[in-house]
C-alpha cells in the first residue's frame, strides 16, 4: 500500500503542487485506501507543531523582516563594498561578503538569494559584470545562510532529533565561513582571469563609518547566538528578544520602520509562518504513515545491507540528498528525509551532530544544482538571464561547494571542535 503514498505525492510534484499540499493530499489518499479513520490528520498534523522550540521560528521570520526593511541589507552590502569593493571583482566579494553577514540574520537561502540579489544583481550588470556571472554568485553566496547560525533549518533538525539547538549553531560556524572563505577566492580567482571592475579604495573614515552603520544590525546575531550557547535564554525566548531589538534598531537607529511598515511585516511573517507549520504538520503525518509501515527500518536495512562502511554510507546519503535538495526545498526535505538517515549515520557511528550539518550542506548545495535548483531560479528571475547560461556559470561554485561538502564529511572536527572547545563536550 505504501506506493499508493509515494505516487500521489510525485504526481503532485510533477504537478507543481506546493509541496505541503502533496504531503497532505498523498496521506489522505492512503489514509482512505488503507481504511484508517481520517481523525488521525488533525492529531498527528497537532503533534507535529505541538513544540515549545517551534515557537521561535515566527519570531526569528519576523526579526530578519524587520531588518531587512528597516535598511539592514543596504548597510551591509555597503560597508562590505567599503571593506574590499577596491579589489578585483570587488563588487562580486561584496556580494559573496554581504551574504556571509545577512546570513545570521535571515537563516534562509531563498530570502537571502532575493534580498541579496534585487540590490546586487543590478548593480553587478550595471558595473560590466557578466549578467549569467552576477545571478550565479548571487545564488552560490546565498547557501551560507542556513549554516552560518542563526539558522530556521538548524532549528527545524534539533526540533525533529532532539540535538541541542546551541551545539548546531555553533557545529556550522567552521564550515559556513570555510564555505563563503572557499567562494571569495574562487570568485577573486574569477575576476582577474575575466578582467572583472574594481571601485576607487575607500577612506579609513568610509570603511569606520560603514562598520558603525552595520554593526547594531550584527549586534543582533551576536546577541541571539551567545545568548543561546551560554543559557542565558532558550531558542524560542532568543527570538523574542530579536524582534524587540531589530524593532528598536529599524526604528530608533535606522530610522526606516513605521507603524504602517510594521504591519506589513508582521502580515508578511504570519503568511509564512502558516505556511511552515501547515508543512511541519503535514511532514509529521507523513513520517507517521512511513514509520507505521516500517519504511524507515528498511532503508536502513537497505543501505547498511549494502555496506557497513562509514564513508561508503555518507557517500550515499550525500549522493542522495543532493538528488533531493535539487527540486525540494529544504526544510521539506529536512522533515521527511532527517529523522531516517540520522538513524542509519549513528548505525555507522557518525555524531549525530556532525550528520545533521553534513545533512544541513547537501539540501542547500541542492538548492543550486541544475536543472532544479530553487536559488538558480530565483536569481535567474531578477536578472532576467537564461536559466541555462545561470547553471553553466554556477558550475565553478558547485565545485567549491562540493569540495567543501568532502572535507566536512571526511573531517568531523570541522563541525565538532567549535562545540568542544566552548561547551567542552
Amino acid at each position: 500500500m505504501i506506493w499508493i503514498l509515494l505516487v500521489v505525492f510525485l504526481v503532485c510534484l510533477l504537478l507543481r503542487f506546493p509541496i505541503a499540499f502533496s504531503l497532505g493530499l498523498s496521506c489522505m489518499v492512503f489514509l482512505v485506501c488503507n481504511g484508517t479513520d481520517l481523525i488521525i490528520m488533525p492529531m498527528k498534523m497537532y503533534s507535529g507543531i505541538d513544540v515549545f522550540v517551534l515557537l521561535s521560528i515566527p519570531g526569528f521570520i519576523i526579526a530578519g523582516n524587520l531588518m531587512n526593511h528597516g535598511g539592514l541589507t543596504a548597510k551591509i552590502i555597503s560597508f562590505c563594498n567599503h571593506l574590499i569593493g577596491h579589489i578585483p571583482g570587488g563588487l562580486a566579494l561584496a556580494n559573496i561578503g554581504s551574504s556571509m553577514l545577512f546570513a545570521g540574520i535571515s537563516g534562509t537561502a531563498i530570502s537571502d538569494t532575493a534580498s541579496i540579489g534585487s540590490v546586487m544583481i543590478p548593480a553587478m550588470k550595471k558595473e560590466g559584470y557578466d549578467p549569467e556571472f552576477a545571478c550565479a554568485v548571487t545564488a552560490s553566496s546565498s547557501t551560507v545562510g542556513p549554516i552560518i547560525p542563526p539558522s530556521v533549518p538548524m532549528i527545524i533538525a534539533a526540533t525533529l532529533s532532539g540535538l541541542s539547538v546551541g551545539k548546531l549553531f555553533l557545529a556550522g560556524a567552521l564550515p559556513g565561513f570555510l564555505l563563503g572563505i572557499s567562494m571569495l577566492l574562487l570568485t577573486y580567482y574569477l575576476a582577474k582571469k575575466r578582467n572583472y571592475p574594481k571601485t576607487e579604495r575607500s577612506s579609513f573614515t568610509q570603511v569606520a563609518k560603514g562598520f558603525v552603520e552595520t554593526f547594531w544590525s550584527l549586534l543582533m546575531t551576536f546577541i541571539i547566538l551567545f545568548g543561546i550557547i551560554g543559557g542565558v535564554f532558550t531558542p524560542t525566548e532568543a527570538s523574542i528578544i530579536a524582534v524587540l531589538y531589530a524593532y528598536l534598531v529599524g526604528t530608533l537607529v535606522y530610522k526606516r520602520l513605521n507603524f504602517k511598515k510594521t504591519l506589513a511585516i508582521l502580515l508578511d511573517a504570519m503568511k509564512t509562518s502558516a505556511s511552515l507549520m501547515v508543512l511541519i504538520g503535514f511532514a509529521n503525518l507523513f513520517g507517521y504513515i512511513l514509520v507505521s509501515e516500517q519504511i524507515p527500518n528498511q532503508i536502513a536495512s537497505s543501505i547498511l545491507g549494502f555496506s557497513d562502511n562509514k564513508y561508503v554510507v555518507l557517500l550515499l546519503i550525500n549522493i542522495l540528498l543532493i538528488l533531493v535538495g535539487t527540486f525540494m526545498e529544504t526544510i521539506a526535505a529536512l522533515l521527511i528525509l532527517f529523522p531516517i538517515l540520522l538513524k542509519v549515520a549513528i548505525g555507522v557511528d557518525v555524531d549525530p551532530i556532525h550528520f545533521a550539518i553534513i545533512a544541513l550542506l547537501n539540501l542547500i548545495i541542492g538548492l543550486t544544482t541544475p536543472p532544479l535548483g530553487v536559488c538558480l531560479f530565483v536569481a535567474s528571475g531578477i536578472g532576467k538571464v537564461p536559466l541555462e547560461k545561470v547553471s553553466k556559470a554556477n558550475l565553478p561554485f558547485l565545485g567549491i561547494s562540493l569540495f567543501v561538502l568532502t572535507l566536512v564529511t571526511l573531517f568531523p572536527d570541522i563541525t565538532l571542535f567549535l562545540p568542544r572547545l566552548i561547551l567542552g563536550e
